[in-house]
């Protein structure tokens, strides 16, 4: 991740989008609209030969913004596309072998952590950040309620940085800024915004400059 700031920062989680030419166009944009600390581009029904395709051509955009660029999915992608980090969505002992074989060269971050238990044991493996949520969750407004209480637990407990998914809307990341949380992630409220990518991003980091809590006040 990118330099933190005194308060949550945007996460993209690049959506899944046929059309490669269209979303390099629309991350671009998304990058120009205000800060935004990482994007993680997940592989979904990607085969491997496409997956590398589309990190090749999205993360040096990503890079270019200063951004942190993650690949969730085959770790050899991650390598090939030069990213910045991985993302680990299986078991732990999968992310214990990613933090001892890639850190700290990679980032390497934690999904899949879905109740408090499997959370801690994530913690002991000590990535650089945990995931509350999935990639595809922002099916509503707001972001879901289990999420939410997930990052006000961890964030109060726990040092290692925790992101977590919000919801459809732009206001589902004030959400999860008061949750004390040090990263929200974003995709339909940012991909799918009807003034644009960059519109989207701008308005976000607005209302987060102006509404979200500010980290040791």
């Amino acid at each position: 991740m990118t330099l933190p700031e005194d308060r949550c920062r945007l996460v993209l989680i690049v959506p899944d989008d046929a059309d490669e030419a269209a979303l390099a166009e629309k991350l671009e944009h998304a990058l120009r609209g205000g800060d935004v600390a990482s994007v993680i581009l997940p592989q979904y029904a990607s085969n491997d030969t496409d997956f590398q395709k589309r990190a090749e051509r999205l993360v040096p955009l990503v890079q270019a913004a200063g951004a942190a660029a993650l690949i969730a999915g085959d770790s050899r992608v991650a390598g090939r596309a030069r990213a910045d980090g991985l993302h680990v969505t299986g078991k732990v002992e999968d992310l214990a072998e990613a933090v001892e074989k890639f850190t700290p060269k990679l980032i390497v971050g934690a999904g899949s952590a879905a109740d408090r238990h499997t959370a801690l044991e994530v913690g002991e493996v000590r990535p650089d950040y945990i995931f509350f949520g999935k990639f595809d969750g922002d099916i509503k407004p707001e972001a879901h309620p289990k999420n939410l209480d997930l990052g006000e637990w961890w964030a109060a407990l726990v040092e290692i940085p925790c992101i977590v998914m919000g919801g459809a809307s732009l206001e589902s990341a004030l959400a999860v800024a008061e949750t004390g949380a040090e990263f929200v992630a974003l995709c339909r409220a940012v991909f799918e915004h009807p003034a644009g990518t960059a519109a989207a991003v701008s308005e976000i980091n607005a209302i987060l400059d102006e509404k979200a809590p500010r980290f040791g006040a």
